[in-house]
């Protein structure tokens, strides 16, 4: 693993597919649904039965959209969802789900243009921000991605904690340390079970030489369900660091038992404690 590159291996549910996604980050429902709207001032509740025949065309190929999507299929995801915004012009989850399946298949204009046409429709959409966000931080823009992450986490949607948490991974890609240390603060503080934020900012206190707070950090994920070879082996430098050798020798030991093949077993066995 190369210095300060960041740990996505996890089996994590992210807020996206982010990537990603681990990443990161993404997703693809914003809340309002496909056929979109509301009842305006009406006082009778909406059924099933007020749904127009576009509306419910449009919904079930979102949703066959949405499944091929799911399981890899991006060229048919694609043509269902040209088929709903013909319907749905104006939807903005269909515009994301295109922002998202254009970023799988690598096209990053019709990605840009997918969310720029949704955050036109929606400027207050966190999720539309969040997943613009992580396609500028994958093109280097990271100026622009964190300004996306800053508005997305300004909304104050559900997914806030993983759109600081993707804000922190751009700064440190930009070499911006101390403000990535803060974007990994905010995520842990809103999703303390975080691993990836959890993890960042435990190896930037480790790097930094704040070991007890690195302790801190670290300990929460290798006492949970997300430990794995990077975060035992940033254990381990952390408690050689501190001199606690009693827990230095048993993370060292889950190292060498869970994860033997791994680059960080290796190191381990090399006593090379300064390298990533």
């Amino acid at each position: 693993m190369k210095k300060n590159q960041l740990p996505l291996a996890w089996t994590w549910p992210t807020v996206a597919c982010v990537a990603l996604l681990v990443l990161s980050g993404c997703a693809a429902r914003s809340g309002g649904g496909v056929a979109g709207g509301n009842n305006g001032g009406s006082r009778d509740l909406v059924t099933a039965s007020d749904e127009s025949d576009a509306s419910k065309r449009a919904r079930i190929r979102y949703e066959l959209a949405m499944g091929y999507f799911e399981e890899g299929k991006t060229t048919v995801a694609l043509d269902e969802l040209k088929q709903v915004l013909l319907l749905v012009p104006n939807s903005v989850d269909a515009w994301i789900l295109r922002g998202l399946i254009y970023m799988r298949m690598d096209e990053k204009v019709f990605a840009e243009d997918s969310f720029r046409r949704a955050q036109a429709l929606q400027p207050g959409n966190g999720l539309v921000a969040h997943n613009y966000g992580w396609l500028l931080c994958q093109q280097k823009r990271y100026g622009e991605a964190v300004a996306q992450f800053q508005r997305a986490a300004a909304t104050g949607y559900a997914g806030a904690a993983r759109s600081y948490m993707n804000m922190g991974i751009c700064q440190v890609e930009a070499g911006q340390k101390a403000q990535a240390e803060e974007s990994f603060r905010r995520s842990v503080e809103m999703e303390p079970t975080n691993p990836i934020s959890g993890y960042n900012l435990a190896l930037i206190m480790y790097q930094r030489g704040n070991y007890e707070q690195a302790r801190f950090y670290i300990r929460r994920i290798n006492n949970g369900d997300y430990a794995n070879a990077e975060t035992l082996w940033l254990g381990v430098r952390v408690e050689h660091a501190l001199q606690n050798r009693v827990a230095e020798q048993q993370l060292a030991s889950q190292l060498r038992s869970r994860f033997a093949a791994s680059n960080e077993a290796s190191l381990l066995d090399r006593g090379a404690f300064d390298e990533q």
